[in-house]
């Protein structure tokens, strides 16, 4: 698995509880929830992370499948 990069996050107190509660809630640590938080909203707004060699047309083939 690729190194996980690190990340200074300043946070509002209030946010910080909301997460932890959150994150106690799923049975998550705040760094996974926060995560987690972020996966869902990159998924909301269409721009999911590509898992790797699933970049369609990088590996010689046609985007549409077609030839």
């Amino acid at each position: 698995m690729a190194e996980r990069k690190k990340l200074l996050l300043r946070l509002d107190p209030k946010v910080y509880e909301a997460i932890a509660k959150w994150a106690a809630d799923d049975l998550r640590s705040v760094n996974a929830q926060i995560e987690y938080a972020l996966r869902l909203a990159l998924r909301s707004a269409g721009r999911e992370p590509r898992q790797r060699g699933s970049d369609p047309g990088r590996d010689g083939s046609s985007a549409g499948g077609e030839e």
